[in-house]
């Protein structure tokens, strides 16, 4: 198993199917660094899944009038159809069965067994309506931290945990007229406190493997003590724990994430034809498994801060996460996504219109890696007619003048020409550096160079092979027209080269 790496995109809630701003952020960047480092020999291991217990599934089941069951199949469902609609190549898929649940039950409960789990008392809105407390997804209120509206648990905005009885003018999410109270409850918690110097010192060590927003905020959350970590929540809706002083309480859904990516990368590994032994054989010390998640921002406290103390409570025992490529919010026409609104494209629905080359062109053109970045329709037809779909079919008609009639040589200076733009290209893809925007200006650029390139009968074959190694450059993002192109490609190195007719690319309507 050694060598491997893994790479995970945190598993979105089963409340919906995936828009535009999920794939434009984690998932189109995981499945772009996979298949270039793939195409580099590399083994890697790319895992996603989805989570029903978080209390968003509750509230969202509430609001549109399903039981939460319901929900969470038909957006299991969905979410699988979309990430294969959009050539997302997921490896692990994780759901809700009985091996998950058990796994995670296990992990909790060695921490437990351990004595790296303390019961405090802790204090939570309560309604009095309802004869329950309201976390998570069930409080809302301004953060304490940086005072943005927002649910308990997670702050969207600047990634602080946000204990719900420490809201701002909390409010029950489902009915904001019930009249909420305060009650103490005893939970177990992980004393995160205990490790933040060893936290420091891992990030300090793998500062490369930040972005700069994550580095900021990570150093803030590091310079001052750390809270109290609920693991379990006294709520029915989760995974229920079998310790006697927490007797009916459940997994908080945000302590679940380094179990569940155990999991997740054990499904991968399974799915790809290795053996493990156990479901956290990858993630054991001395395996030499490298772990790299791809994740939005508002992420980093569970993946990042309880996760890893989390991996640190069971003395060396596992590798920790070495990189972190965090992504902004994606919005549409310069505001948030809301499915309450009506306000999102179905990225699935999407790909059924257009082809999905031209969406995953445009999502990394416009990946929102350290700002908001917004989507529209208009954007994506006039962007990809201009940077994309214009300039290969101009270059493919005039490769098809060419085309069977023989090799043609290639000179040296366009197999230096290959190499360089694979250099580039490789700047973009790895992980230190990695970007989805520099890739896709990258395949614009160098369309655009051999768009203008007044080639000759003497050029001929070193302009036929510069696009053709284009296109392998382009490869994991522009998946379909690489399949085509290169179906019967027999590798880089040839003195000369065959011309064949290039297929073209579609071109986008305004509005479709």
């Amino acid at each position: 198993m050694s060598g491997r790496t893994v790479i995970i995109t945190p598993a979105p809630t089963a409340n919906g199917d995936l828009h535009l701003g999920h794939l434009a952020g984690p998932f189109l960047a995981a499945d772009v660094h996979t298949r270039y480092a793939r195409a580099q020999g590399r083994e890697v291991l790319l895992g996603t899944g989805f989570q029903d217990t978080s209390t968003f599934v509750v509230t969202t089941a509430h609001r549109r009038g399903v039981a939460p069951a319901e929900l969470v199949a038909t957006s299991a469902e969905q979410i699988a159809q979309t990430l294969e609609a959009m050539g997302i190549g997921v490896d692990g898929y994780t759901g809700d069965d009985d091996r998950f649940t058990k796994w995670v039950v296990d992990f909790i409960g060695r921490l437990y067994a351990a004595g790296r789990l303390e019961l405090r008392t802790m204090t939570f809105p309560y309604s009095e309506r309802e004869g329950r407390f309201l976390v998570d997804g069930f409080a809302s209120g301004g953060c304490p931290h940086c005072l943005a509206e927002g649910c308990a648990g997670l702050c969207e905005s600047c990634g602080q945990l946000v204990a719900a009885g420490e809201l701002i003018g909390v409010r029950s999410t489902l009915d904001p007229a019930d009249p909420v109270t305060l009650r103490a409850a005893d939970v177990l918690v992980l004393p995160l406190e205990r490790y933040r110097g060893r936290l420091r010192a891992h990030f300090a060590a793998h500062a490369d493997g930040m972005r700069p927003h994550m580095a900021q905020a990570m150093a803030g959350i590091l310079s001052r003590p750390l809270p109290d970590f609920p693991v379990t929540y006294p709520i029915p809706w989760g995974i229920a724990v079998p310790f006697a002083e927490v007797a009916g309480q459940v997994v908080n859904p945000n302590a679940e994430p380094m179990a569940w990516s155990m999991h997740c990368s054990a499904l991968a590994a399974e799915h790809r034809g290795a053996a493990t032994a156990g479901e956290d054989a990858l993630w054991l010390s001395g395996q030499g498994t490298r772990i790299g998640y791809f994740l939005g921002f508002d992420n980093i406290f569970p993946f990042a801060v309880a996760g890893p103390a989390m991996l640190m409570a069971f003395d060396g025992r596992y590798e920790l996460p070495a990189w972190y490529l965090t992504n902004e919010f994606y919005e549409l026409d310069h505001q948030k996504f809301s499915t309450s609104r009506g306000h999102v494209v179905w990225g699935r629905d999407l790909a059924a219109r257009v082809p999905r080359d031209l969406i995953r062109f445009h999502l990394a053109a416009t990946s929102p890696e350290h700002q908001r970045t917004s989507f529209s329709a208009d954007a994506l037809a006039r962007v990809t007619e201009l940077r994309l779909v214009g300039p290969w079919n101009r270059i493919a008609e005039r490769v098809e003048r060419w085309a069977g009639r023989g090799p043609r040589p290639v000179p040296e200076r366009s197999r230096q020409a290959a190499a360089l733009m694979a250099q580039r290209f490789a700047a973009s893809y790895e992980l230190a550096g990695f970007s989805l925007n520099r890739a896709a200006e990258a395949i614009a650029d160098h369309l655009g160079r051999l768009d203008r390139w007044a080639v000759s009968d003497e050029d001929a074959g070193g302009f036929c092979y510069e696009v053709r190694e284009l296109v392998r450059s382009a490869a994991p993002i522009l998946i379909d027209l690489a399949a085509a192109v290169l179906a019967d490609d027999t590798g880089p190195e040839a003195d000369e080269i065959t011309p064949v007719a290039l297929p073209r690319l579609a071109a986008v309507r305004a509005g479709q």
